[in-house]
């Protein structure tokens, strides 16, 4: 997680508060693999009748049948390899092609502006798709203070513009199977952020 300036202002809302912990909970699984303990609270998640709530029932029966060993060789073939993973989840390589191009340098500046540094020990560049979302969390949260125009602002820029694609290369990769369920969660999530924002504007 990035460092950022604590919470001011007024409680957040219920609908602000899952939103945090939607973006938070699929920070965590791109970041780095799941354990067995986080495997089994994952296979106790109840999804609803919705598009986003039947991807969680996917995710939580595949969580379920999962082997932790299995699931963080997935990781490693996706997300690192040998050389590099199947995906690199990073805004500057889905935008230009390259890594540590311009839109990580506005990222930068955009991040400085708003009070977000990076976390020490945390050596990613910062538009790790990850990183962003745990930036979105915070907003969402009110860790970062921000208004909804500014969230709205930060999501158009830094997200909206490369993380579907990102989300529909997982669900299709070939290493892709524990994964593919959480893929669907996230596409799912930048879409209804995306109409939510235009909503709001």
């Amino acid at each position: 997680m990035q460092d950022s300036q604590p919470m001011r202002g007024s409680a957040i809302t219920a609908i602000d508060a899952a939103r945090s912990e939607q973006y938070r909970f699929l920070a965590r699984l791109v970041m780095s693999a799941p354990d067995q303990t986080l495997l089994e609270a994952i296979a106790q998640l109840n999804g609803d009748d919705t598009a986003l709530g039947q991807a969680f029932s996917a995710l939580a029966a595949a969580a379920a049948e999962a082997d932790p060993r299995v699931v963080e060789r997935e990781y490693f073939e996706l997300f690192v390899g040998v050389g590099r993973g199947e995906l690199l989840p990073y805004a500057s390589f889905y935008l230009t092609g390259f890594l540590n191009e311009r839109p990580l340098a506005i990222l930068r500046a955009d991040l400085a502006q708003i009070g977000v540094a990076r976390a020490e020990g945390r050596f990613e560049p910062e538009d790790h798709i990850a990183l962003l979302l745990e930036v979105m969390a915070d907003m969402a949260a009110g860790h970062i203070e921000t208004t909804v125009a500014e969230q709205g602002a930060f999501f158009a820029r830094h997200i909206a513009p490369w993380a579907g694609q990102f989300f529909d290369d997982l669900a299709v990769a070939p290493s892709a199977q524990f994964y593919r369920p959480l893929a669907e969660i996230g596409r799912l999530l930048t879409d209804i952020e995306s109409r939510a924002f235009s909503l709001a504007a």
